[in-house]
């Protein structure tokens, strides 16, 4: 697309010069959608609150009471109100204020401290988290437990002071074993000393640190110190590697391999995910690297009555929106036998099939970001590099020459603690203990159904293991992929977009 495409940033908060431009009709639009907004959250506050939740209660009621107040004081009283309360804080008169030295908390001073950048590796079960990234209207999150932990451990002041970047942002119930975030912690030691082999061996032990606060399904693997600080963890990330976990059931895995292929190209993935063009994204290519059908390692084979498990494998530089799940979900009709490998290559044709066909992407539950691979010297610059290009007029070059101008990576060998690993395969062993009890208790529960199953009827075995991986209502009669109803194309998308004002074609 020769056409570059951005998204119309409208700014939240005006100044009061700005302001003051507006018309009385604009400051009036203005006021209804911030009172709607209002409204928006008072709603999301009630829904999230429980009968026990007397503090959040009390914090929401007084909310109502500031936003009824301010509605009916005028600025200048609010002014003068908050100056006779500023004056007499913390004074004998009014001893339980905010400013009494007896009641206010001490705070940890940063600005004593050292900092170093680093690389984090954490896992984590995501089939009680709401996904990895913070949300408004939930605090089931895996970011807002880990942001948490740091910030009560003092290794960080605040996230927008971290420097932080994540490697992949995981969806509701998906779990990764090897998620990779960078960002900026508290250190014993100065900078020109961080890197001695006594103070690695000396420094915050970070991952017993937030093991300890952190959910028993959310943990800290090893920490990594990093000479840039400005590598990140997103953009200097060569390739993602995830696993998806399947039962075999009926499924051909012979037509499965077959179709993965074709997946293996650097092609347009449209068909192939959910396109999020109102957040900008209008680029569907991606490079497919690897994509393969394996068996697990160590599990107990029970082909023929389609218990054994397997997984799909495939690695990419980078992924889209579900675009996974949505490769799963035609895979597992092509192992079903209702379409045929080449639909692959047919849904890669985006020329010849521009408007994805309607199907549901598979459940989230068995996927997992399973590895993460780094360049070793970052292809972003610090303030001071881009000051310098500026008046030399030079431009960023690319990542072979920075690897010849500095030999020195910027990563380094993961650092492990025997200590914390033993603490963390317990309690990974005590999760594997809790499900493979269930596992076990329901694999009986089938295998004496389907004994009497078979001693009373002799019927054809029933084999509908991947029946839930399928998230949809199971038709009566299949409709072939290419022959359903279509979604929107791209250009439709951003020609509805445009015209909403949400992006801008230059």
């Amino acid at each position: 697309m020769s056409s570059k495409i951005q998204i119309n940033k409208r700014v939240k908060g005006l100044p009061r010069e700005e302001l003051e431009k507006l018309s009385k009709t604009e400051l009036i639009d203005k006021i209804i959608q911030l009172e709607a907004y209002n409204f928006q959250l008072k709603n999301i506050f009630n829904k999230k609150l429980d009968e026990n939740d007397d503090d959040l209660r009390d914090e929401l009621k007084e909310l109502n009471q500031l936003n009824d107040q301010c509605k009916t004081e005028k600025p200048e009283d609010v002014n003068k109100k908050n100056a006779i309360e500023d004056s007499t804080e913390g004074s004998p008169e009014n001893p339980n204020a905010v400013g009494n030295k007896k009641n206010k908390k001490r705070e940890f001073d940063f600005s004593k401290c050292h900092k170093r950048h680093v690389l984090m590796k954490f896992l984590y079960f995501g089939w009680d988290y709401q996904g990895y990234a913070c949300q408004e209207d939930s605090n089931a999150t895996i970011e807002y437990h880990l942001f948490r932990a740091l910030t009560r451990a003092c290794l960080i002041e605040s996230r927008n002071s971290s420097n932080y970047h994540r490697c992949g942002r995981t969806d509701k119930e998906v779990s990764a074993f090897c998620q990779v975030i960078s960002i900026d912690l508290r250190s014993k030691f100065p900078p020109e000393e961080q890197y001695e082999e006594d103070s690695l061996k000396n420094e915050i032990d970070y991952c017993g640190l937030l093991n300890r606060i952190l959910p028993k399904n959310i943990q800290c693997i090893a920490w990594m110190p990093l000479r840039s600080p400005v590598y990140s963890a997103r953009f200097d990330c060569v390739a993602r590697t995830y696993r998806y976990y399947f039962p075999k059931g009926d499924l051909n895995i012979e037509a499965m391999q077959k179709a993965c292929k074709l997946l293996q190209i650097h092609g347009d993935f449209r068909n192939f995910c959910k396109m999020d063009v109102h957040n900008g994204v209008t680029n569907y290519i991606r490079n497919l690297q690897a994509a393969n059908v394996l068996p697990c390692p160590n599990v107990q084979d029970e082909q023929r009555q389609g218990y054994s498990m397997y997984f799909l494998e495939i690695k990419a530089n980078a992924f889209l929106w579900h675009q996974i799940r949505c490769i799963m979900a035609v895979l597992l009709l092509i192992g079903q036998e209702k379409e045929e490998p080449e639909v692959i290559t047919e849904l890669l044709d985006v020329e010849k099939n521009p408007c994805k066909p309607q199907y549901t992407p598979a459940i989230g539950l068995p996927l997992n970001l399973f590895n993460c691979e780094f360049r070793e010297k970052t292809c972003r610059r610090t303030d001071e590099e881009l000051a310098m290009a500026a008046q030399t007029d030079d431009i960023v070059p690319p990542q072979e020459e920075i690897m010849d101008i500095d030999s020195t990576p910027d990563t380094s060998p993961w650092i492990y603690n025997e200590e914390n690993l033993q603490k963390l395969i317990e309690n990974v062993q005590s999760e594997w203990t809790q499900f493979s009890i269930k596992s076990t208790m329901i694999r009986n529960v089938l295998h004496n159904l389907e004994t009497l199953l078979d001693e009373q009827f002799k019927p054809q075995a029933v084999q509908s293991q991947v029946l839930l991986l399928q998230d949809g209502v199971k038709p009566r009669q299949y409709q072939k992929l290419l022959t359903r109803k279509r979604c929107e194309s791209l250009e439709n998308r951003i020609e509805h977009f445009v015209k909403k004002q949400r992006l801008i074609v230059n």
